[in-house]
């Protein structure tokens, strides 16, 4: 069986896998060290795993509550025990089992950054962070300014954005392929993209936005080797961040459009790499 995915909570899985079982997936859950592992049948993964999400977005839906009651009345006689006990334990041991220390990491100073941009030290902040003025600039030192842009946020919907895709894809890398792999695609996919939006627009960017789509492009390319992964992504999710990146390029955003394409491209790079070194 296939794992698609990990709960905090004994009873919110449970919950899920009487849901499975009364829509025909063959389900059952598993002790981990992170929570409670969901597994399906291989042929039911990507079934398997979009109602994992559904799921992560509504837990207390009705549906579910259905479930474990048909369950634990018809299948097996005993009274449905359907409750998820703490809901604002659940949510944070649902945030940390689906990440890794990488992930969280960044989701913190990302958000400490945000936080104390709109307390007043936006200036300040933005003054240690931006990108290089000039070329010439380039040559006084300060290396981490080719990285700093990409922790920087303008909006509140930049950020969130952001942070949700990094959590999202981030902490499906960082415990599928290791900490060290996710590293290799912020440090890259925060910098060299950097310098292609410098040279092409200028230096008047920020955001995790190419980041991100290095993550989509390497879940992208991994999922077309292994559709069974857990890196595998659903071809919408592809679609709509491939739209997204078009609608920049047609100017109906106001995005750093190279960062964005020159991360789908590291990301799509670095799997084609890892790949091949697993193969060896």
């Amino acid at each position: 069986m296939m794992e698609v995915g990990v709960l905090g909570d004994p009873r919110a899985a449970q919950a899920l896998v009487d849901y499975l079982l009364s829509q025909g997936i063959s389900a059952q859950s598993q002790a981990t060290n992170d929570g409670v592992a969901i597994l399906v049948e291989a042929p039911q993964f990507h079934r398997g795993r979009e109602e994992y999400e559904r799921f992560l977005k509504e837990p207390y839906h009705r549906r579910y509550m259905a479930a474990s009651w048909e369950s634990g009345q018809v299948h097996s006689g005993r009274d449905a025990k359907f409750d998820y006990g703490t809901p604002g334990l659940s949510f944070f041991q649902s945030l940390v089992t689906q990440s890794g220390p990488l992930t969280l990491l960044l989701l913190l100073v990302c958000g400490g950054i945000w936080l104390f941009w709109n307390l007043g030290f936006a200036e300040a902040i933005y003054g240690a962070t931006h990108f290089f003025a000039s070329w010439e600039a380039m040559g006084d030192g300060q290396w981490w300014r080719f990285f700093t842009p990409s922790l920087i946020h303008f909006s509140a919907m930049h950020v969130v954005f952001n942070l949700l895709w990094w959590w999202y894809l981030g902490g499906r890398i960082e415990r599928e392929r290791g900490a060290l792999t996710l590293l290799i695609l912020l440090l890259v996919a925060g910098t060299l993209p950097n310098l292609a939006q410098f040279a092409l627009q200028g230096p008047n960017f920020g955001g995790l936005s190419g980041v991100v789509y290095a993550l989509v492009g390497y879940c992208w390319i991994s999922g077309r080797f292994n559709p069974n992964s857990v890196l595998a992504l659903p071809p919408a999710y592809v679609g709509f961040l491939l739209l997204w990146l078009a609608l920049g390029f047609m100017g109906m955003m106001n995005m750093a459009n190279y960062a964005h394409l020159g991360g789908l491209l590291v990301g799509m790079v670095q799997a084609l790499l890892d790949h091949r070194s697993r193969r060896r």
